[in-house]
């Protein structure tokens, strides 16, 4: 019982110190944290499956359903005024959840500015209690998973909230980028640097320089394959498709974001579809 006590309380710590972080991450206008372009709003559905994070999708497979009128769907860990309007927009029946309230003040503005109405919450991707079961069709969850030491959890929410055969597009920072360095070390070469497994696995990565790889000021955490997509699965999903988005650039300077991605592909997408629950049998 203590030590379930610990675990919660520091899961409760690591909840607020990114709670906070992502509040000046918003209030000083990061990059993350800019709503969407007006250009966005012009065909919302095309610029979901074709400029969004989606992009690319399972190379050349669609992912969204063609049609988004009257769905139920959750953007999780999703404020900032950009994938909520845009969902609505294209005619979602729209939830977006964060634990940021700077973030989902972002929201709120864009929702009043352009008078789409859609749900807000605040609240921590693993606690998804205010929602009933099977409630959404369609479950979007960009980066985040790496703000939280555990996920197990986070999945079997997920589940929950989700309608049998509902779909679940999730994208998280793939575990290799995270253990490796930011930079190119004396040989040339990016090191993989931190564990994936073991007692450093549970701890927080060491702060780094603001980049595109890491959010400043926030605490991260390395979660293996097998806590990710093992995970879904485990939580009552199919893994239908699997892609790491593209951002190598051969002509990139050495050390920069695109040349790095030559070798570390930074980010993991995965389709998963819940399963149906199995007819029970009766034996006479």
């Amino acid at each position: 019982m203590f030590e379930k006590q610990i675990r919660s309380a520091a899961h409760a710590a690591v909840v607020a110190h990114n709670t906070r972080a992502w509040d000046r991450l918003a209030d000083t206008k990061a990059a993350l944290a800019r709503p969407a372009a007006d250009a966005a709003f012009t065909d919302p559905r095309k610029w979901l499956g074709a400029g969004g994070w989606l992009a690319g999708e399972g190379q050349g497979r669609s992912w969204l359903p063609p049609r988004l009128d009257g769905l139920e769907v959750l953007c999780l860990a999703a404020g900032g005024g950009k994938h909520g309007p845009l969902y609505a927009a294209a005619g979602g029946r729209v939830t977006v959840l964060d634990c940021s309230p700077a973030m989902l003040a972002l929201d709120r503005q864009v929702a009043a500015e352009r008078r789409i109405d859609y749900q807000i919450v605040q609240g921590s991707m693993d606690d998804l209690s205010m929602f009933g079961t099977g409630r959404f069709d369609l479950v979007i969850h960009p980066v985040s998973t790496c703000y939280l030491p555990d996920v197990q959890r986070v999945f079997q929410e997920v589940a929950r909230v989700t309608k049998a055969s509902g779909l679940y597009i999730s994208q998280h920072k793939s575990p290799t980028s995270l253990q490796a360095s930011l930079e190119p070390g004396a040989r040339g070469c990016y090191e993989l640097r931190h564990a994936v497994a073991g007692r450093h696995a549970a701890e927080p990565l060491p702060p780094e320089p603001p980049s595109r790889l890491r959010e400043h000021g926030t605490q991260e955490f390395i979660h293996s394959l097998s806590s990710l997509v093992g995970g879904i699965c485990r939580a009552g999903f199919v893994v239908e498709d699997l892609y790491e988005p593209e951002h190598a650039d051969a002509e990139a300077p050495v050390g920069s974001f695109g040349h790095r991605g030559c070798f570390l592909p930074p980010y993991l997408r995965i389709l998963a579809k819940k399963q149906a629950a199995e007819p029970r049998v009766t034996l006479v």
